[in-house]
């Protein structure tokens, strides 16, 4: 799983939508019985996700002062993930932040948070607009 996969199922991204359950086997069709059509499926509705109340919810849990809003290394400790200068640079060759920024730990953990948030918005994260840029 993906680092940024890892972050959305964290922040609960995906689990509103319960895969359908399966349909018990039909028993034999004699001649004298029509199958009945399965009634149409109906879409699901993409659920919005409270990025910031469940960040607020675990922040306030946590016995560090963590400072999710601005740090990359905070979000990603807030969320249990691995927070390492590794794991943040797999996150972001996965996510595609330029060469320039990779060259410098400060610019590419600066870019890595905002993307981040961007990304969760664009995702149905609920994600105030002072914190996209």
């Amino acid at each position: 799983m993906s680092i940024f996969a890892s972050i959305l199922s964290k922040l609960g991204f995906g689990t509103a939508q319960a895969a359908p359950a399966s349909a018990p086997a039909a028993p034999q069709a004699s001649a004298a019985t029509v199958p009945t059509a399965a009634p149409p499926a109906v879409p699901a509705a993409i659920s919005v996700v409270d990025v910031v109340g469940q960040l607020e919810a675990l922040a306030a849990k946590n016995p560090e002062k963590l400072n999710w809003r601005v740090s990359i290394v905070d979000l990603m400790k807030l969320l249990g993930l691995d927070s390492s200068f590794g794991a943040r640079k797999q996150l972001a060759t996965e996510l595609g932040c330029p060469a320039d920024k990779m060259s410098d730990s400060a610019q590419m953990n600066m870019w890595l948070h905002q993307t981040v948030l961007q990304k969760l918005a664009a995702n149905g994260g609920n994600v105030p607009e002072e914190l996209l840029h």
